[in-house]
């Protein structure tokens, strides 16, 4: 079949106004078989909708804080810069594409507090506020280095994706999910609690993470990641194809 086409959202810089992408995204997707393409940052609804029924899957990657109105609380101080845009732009695709089509999702970082938000969970809007912890989930370069294990949950698809009971991650964020959603189910958890990895067992392929295996593609786990995901898209494809 031919490569599947997977829609990666952009991430956006204020200060430039401008849409821009870390490498590794596309790196990843493309070493494991996919066409990657970035969207452009629209709330147009007409775009929108071709957007979400011409792509094979999307890659909801990191970037700006989830808007805490998104899972029914006011901005705190501690809650860094956000972009309702791209909330809006996020939103319509995981509803109408994700949801209503099945269309296969990987979420990173922002993406797995982001699936978790829509589907009504809640977030800590600052760890290091709202969770004291030994861990130190925001560490600075360079990024690719470990920051702390997750454990895996046993009979996750993860866990039988790694064969690994626990893996050593990087960290860069400072916001998780706090209250988990329905219809998300834990993959991996950090020692201090804090979930890490989460999968919707009620669609073809929902997996998300919180920590960046797009700064990691020389580890065989953050390879298998992006390549799992390219093989829930082609799988999709070809069962909507019959």
């Amino acid at each position: 079949m031919e490569k599947p086409i997977i829609g990666v959202i952009p991430l956006w810089d204020e200060k430039k106004d401008s849409i821009w992408m870390l490498p590794g995204y596309m790196q990843g997707l493309e070493e494991a078989g996919a066409v990657p393409l970035i969207i452009n940052l629209t709330v147009s609804e007409t775009a929108l909708k071709q957007i979400a029924y011409f792509f094979d899957g999307f890659l909801f990657t990191g970037g700006h804080d989830v808007n805490p109105k998104l899972y029914g609380q006011e901005k705190t101080n501690y809650c860094g810069e956000i972009c309702d845009t791209r909330d809006q732009m996020e939103a319509y695709i995981f509803h109408k594409a994700v949801l209503s089509q099945n269309k296969p999702a990987l979420g990173i970082c922002r993406g797995i507090q982001l699936f978790n938000a829509l589907l009504g969970g809640s977030l800590y809007q600052d760890i290091p506020t709202e969770l004291p912890s030994t861990i130190k989930h925001t560490k600075g370069p360079p990024y690719d280095v470990p920051a702390h294990t997750v454990r895996l949950l046993h009979e996750s698809p993860l866990y039988k994706l790694t064969g690994k009971e626990c893996l050593e991650v990087n960290s860069y964020h400072h916001q998780g999910i706090n209250k988990i959603a329905k219809g998300l189910e834990i993959m991996a958890m950090a020692d201090d609690g804090l979930v890490e990895a989460v999968y919707m067992p009620d669609r073809s392929y929902v997996w998300a993470v919180q920590w960046h295996p797009e700064f990691s593609l020389k580890d065989e786990i953050s390879r298998k990641i992006f390549s799992s995901f390219v093989g829930g898209c082609k799988k999709q494809s070809l069962e909507e194809g019959l």
